[in-house]
């Protein structure tokens, strides 16, 4: 497992990190006890960065997580939570609850700080309540010491290129944009790195358009973008390869992206996860999966308002 430094903040995350949505039963069931010695088997594969939200599983994922690293040292692992989402459509960034949904958070995950704070999903509200009072109260927040590091996050690229020349964060989220399938998050890149921003890349399998077990239909996507992706695995499995090992090989491969976090709350599969990174990519295989996706690269779909999405709709790779 390689480390590389998250812009600014200084912190060494694990080239791979752990998405602790999946023990929330966001994607199925799980049994708590195999979801906590997922989290053991993760930390004990190198990964050292664990991303969290009070949404997933409408706090599930946090309790379920705050058990199985009240085992562990703090000083063993990272931590990131969110604040501002706490449902499908409820979303509260005002001061007042950001200060009392980490009081929350922190007595789930029993610890007295977390690492990096993020606004979870920003392209949901007016960015003026962003900036009058999620922002100034996250800064508050660091002063106290009750987080190292300030962040959001949000899908549409477009949300980054309008914020960060604008607001002072730490860190971002970004999410579906360096897979496979879509590489557009590179076009953030220059931006990024000149404010020194550390970067978080998420769903290497573009939240299961990737996966052999075919995409779950309230996935987002459009049915063209869906069977691309189908024709993909399907091509991968036919030589003896799950399209996920490519996938997650592929994500944390860019160096300029210093970690990609993959969810999931089956030990093997972390274990699974972290030895594929350390296994060179069958370029001949990428090659030819990147063939198949061309048609597609970089086809996303709406989330949140209207004013993120307005390129993409230009340029004809939205579908809504």
């Amino acid at each position: 497992m390689k480390y590389r430094k998250l812009g600014k903040t200084g912190l060494e995350v694990s080239q791979l990190s752990f998405g602790a949505s999946s023990l929330g039963s966001v994607f199925r069931n799980t049994e708590d006890r195999e979801a906590v010695k997922t989290v053991h088997a993760a930390l004990d594969a190198g990964i050292n960065y664990i991303d969290v939200s009070p949404y997933y599983g409408l706090t599930k994922a946090e309790t379920v997580l705050g058990r199985a690293i009240q085992e562990v040292p703090r000083d063993k692992y990272l931590l990131s939570t969110k604040a501002g989402r706490y449902g499908a459509d409820v979303f509260d960034f005002s001061a007042k609850r950001i200060v009392k949904s980490l009081e929350e958070s922190l007595t789930r995950l029993h610890t007295d700080y977390v690492d990096i704070l993020f606004l979870h999903d920003i392209e949901f509200v007016p960015a003026q309540i962003i900036f009058d009072e999620a922002i100034p109260t996250l800064k508050l927040l660091k002063q106290q010491g009750k987080i190292r590091h300030t962040g959001i996050c949000g899908l549409p690229v477009e949300l980054f290129e309008y914020m960060l020349p604008k607001v002072e964060v730490d860190a971002i989220i970004s999410y579906c944009h360096y897979s496979l399938n879509d590489t557009s998050l590179l076009q953030l890149l220059p931006l990024i790195e000149s404010q020194e921003v550390g970067l978080v890349n998420a769903s290497p399998l573009s939240m299961g358009l990737l996966s052999s077990r075919g995409t779950p239909e309230w996935h987002p996507a459009s049915r063209t973008l869906k069977d691309t992706c189908k024709e993909a695995a399907e091509f991968c499995a036919a030589n003896g390869t799950d399209i996920a090992k490519l996938a997650v090989q592929f994500s944390v491969s860019k160096e300029s992206i210093p970690t990609t976090l993959v969810s999931t709350a089956n030990p093997v599969n972390i274990e699974k996860n972290a030895k594929w990174v350390d296994e060179p990519i069958d370029a001949e295989l990428l090659k030819a999966i990147q063939d198949i996706l061309a048609p597609v690269l970089n086809e996303t779909w709406v989330s949140g308002r209207q004013e993120y999405n307005t390129r993409l709709r230009i340029e004809g790779k939205l579908n809504s």
